[in-house]
């Protein structure tokens, strides 16, 4: 069987540029971005440095998302959601996706992920398991909020982003974790 891509259940929206200092598109997950607090060891947690180049003129903000749509839930696994970026942003630093949300842009917030925390939670598929799709989108908006409580899931942001989107950015990563011996 075929596992589709990722992103082939979203609508059809114009591709824009992503690319990262941290992850290589089609490459594996650095071991800072596997997540410590769930044990994997080496991981930090530690949200990767995105930039982004060619979204739409019309642009009025973006939201991040990272995605294994591979986790063993049924419906994947949220490692984080950042909303309300502004238009005039284009990058988000390694580590800015901390628990303080400092390094974040004004204005800008995270909602909580599938751990039921407000920052980025690093990769941490089942030991063993094949290789999981790491998912980052940025997805370019017609407004500059939208309109999501910082107690929204990430499915219900995915859900809202669908009415808003003006271009979408994809980036994806494998990470594995060795089986236990």
């Amino acid at each position: 069987m075929t596992t589709p891509h990722p992103t082939s259940a979203l609508p059809a929206a114009p591709a824009f540029s992503l690319v990262s200092e941290t992850v290589t598109a089609g490459g594996s997950w650095p071991e800072p971005q596997f997540s410590g607090i769930f044990g994997v060891p080496g991981g930090q947690d530690r949200s990767p440095q995105l930039s982004w180049t060619g979204a739409p003129a019309e642009t009025k903000s973006y939201a991040v998302t990272i995605h294994d749509p591979d986790a063993p839930t049924g419906s994947g696994f949220w490692h984080w959601a950042v909303v309300d970026i502004p238009a005039s942003v284009t990058e988000l630093a390694e580590g800015a996706g901390d628990e303080s949300g400092e390094r974040l842009p004004a204005g800008a917030y995270q909602l909580r992920n599938d751990a039921a925390v407000a920052r980025y939670i690093g990769a941490a598929p089942p030991a063993g398991d094949a290789p999981h799709r790491y998912v980052v989108i940025v997805t370019a908006l017609d407004v500059e909020q939208i309109g999501v409580g910082p107690d929204a899931t990430p499915a219900l942001l995915a859900l809202t982003l669908n009415a808003h989107v003006l271009g979408r950015a994809v980036l994806v990563a494998t990470a594995q974790v060795p089986a236990l011996v």
